[in-house]
């Protein structure tokens, strides 16, 4: 058996994903007998019936799913390896994006990134702004090379830096509960009241329901700011990160409804990469630039 050629894998990983020879030809700007050949060298070279031809669309055989699954592990490798050596050809990458959550503290996290790319002229940030499953979902399609949110700390994909502890509080305006309910609330008091959520921005949003009291009407919102403003009005009640609002609570302007049986919530903001990526010479020494740098205080300087 001789080796595969790389022109031949991605032939026929190209003919998988697009359904048929002649959109995989177009997509690669190759020959239709050319992607034809590279897929049937692809099978000699195997020993192996790669795709099932009986249909009306080729389809992978049994066998061919199974060496497709190992086979891009293998061309996403090669793919990384070609855009780090074009980023050591350049010296540095000419640009990064990085992606923010809704629950992540602007003021100091953008302090951290201006500081660190003051020194990095010729490359250029791109920042992107994401809400709920928005962040992470940009971050595993490598639509992001790092990213500023909650994550799964156990998820091996990731790797991550803790940068600060953020509590969301529950609250609403003075006049819109009851000073009878508000000394001994129960989620379940809160039915009847209008809660404000975040929109989940990720295209394939997961089925969960992050601090939603089930069954109450809800407003929906695209950020924390719009959130806030909502809530300060008294049309809706609802969950804020505490570094947003410790003025008004402590004007008065917004008060805490949390209690023993509805206590609120923190969650650990951090800045997350993939563990399985390679990272230009610019990303590495973000990332130690940021290790050097947490934690981080939530609030504004």
């Amino acid at each position: 058996m001789s080796d595969f050629a790389l022109h031949d894998l991605k032939c026929f990983d190209a003919v998988i994903r697009t359904g048929s020879f002649q959109a995989a030809a177009a997509a690669l700007h190759r020959s239709h007998p050319a992607v034809f050949a590279a897929v049937a060298r692809l099978e000699h070279q195997a020993g192996l019936n790669l795709l099932d031809r009986g249909g009306y669309r080729v389809k992978l055989s049994d066998a061919g799913r199974s060496f497709h699954e190992r086979m891009k592990r293998l061309l996403c490798e090669a793919e990384g390896l070609r855009q780090y050596a074009a980023q050591l050809a350049m010296g540095e990458e000419s640009e990064l994006h990085v992606v923010l959550g809704d629950l992540c503290p602007r003021p100091a996290v953008l302090g951290l990134l201006a500081r660190f790319f003051s020194t990095c002229r010729h490359t250029r940030l791109n920042l992107h702004f994401e809400t709920v499953g928005g962040p992470l979902e940009r971050l595993k399609a490598r639509d992001a090379d790092l990213m500023f949110h909650r994550v799964d700390t156990t998820d091996p994909l990731l790797e991550w830096i803790a940068l600060c502890k953020v509590r969301l509080i529950p609250v609403a305006a003075p006049s819109l509960l009851p000073a009878s309910l508000a000394r001994a609330l129960r989620p379940e008091d809160l039915r009847d009241y209008t809660q404000c959520v975040m929109r989940d921005s990720a295209r394939a949003p997961r089925d969960e329901h992050f601090l939603v009291i089930e069954g109450a009407h809800q407003i929906t919102v695209a950020d924390q700011f719009m959130k806030k403003d909502v809530i300060l009005q008294g049309l809706a009640w609802g969950h804020l990160p505490d570094f947003l609002i410790g003025e008004e609570i402590r004007s008065g302007a917004l008060k805490s409804i949390a209690g023993r049986s509805f206590p609120g919530h923190t969650e650990t903001v951090v800045a997350a990469r993939r563990s399985d990526g390679i990272h230009g010479p610019v990303a590495e020494r973000l990332w130690a630039y940021l290790q050097a740098n947490a934690p981080i205080a939530a609030s504004a300087p």
